[in-house]
Order: C-alpha cells, then structure tokens, then sequence
C-alpha cells in the first residue's frame, strides 16, 4: 500500500498546482479585461476606443507636396524618354 500512499501524495500535489495556476490564469485574465483587451474567448470587450490618428494641416501639406514632386519627377522621365 505504500506506493497508494504515494500516488495519492502526487496527487494532491498536483491538484495544488492546478489550483495555483488556476488562480494565476485568472488573475491574468482579469487584468486583460481590465486593460480593455480580449475576453477568454478572444472577443474585444469594446471597453477602449481605437484613438484616430491626427495629422496637422502642416503635416498633410507637406505629404501633399512630395506627392507632387515624385509624380513630377515620374512624367518628366515619361516625357524625356519619348
């Protein structure tokens, strides 16, 4: 009966594991909902809201005038080759 006994022991320890990690998973899962990620089922809880990204009037300009310039560049090689 001695090796019962010690089967029985690694069994307990082995649900005090479980146990542990259980309560370790969720405490992570808590924090995940709390950050406004994903639920266990991989779901957007829809506590946080995508910020937008803002660009300057400057910045759009700027975007704009090299835009411009490559497209410049692209039909005077265009010309220059015919």
């Amino acid at each position: 009966m001695d090796i019962l006994s010690a089967l029985k022991r690694e069994e307990a320890k082995f649900e005090k594991m479980v146990d542990t990690v259980r309560r370790q998973l969720d405490t992570v899962r808590a924090a995940i909902m709390l950050f406004g990620g994903t639920s266990s089922s991989g779901k957007t809880t829809g506590q946080t809201k995508r910020k937008k990204n803002v660009m300057s009037a400057a910045t759009k300009a700027k975007i704009a005038k090299a835009a411009k310039k490559r497209w410049a560049q692209i039909r005077a090689e265009k010309k220059s080759k015919a």
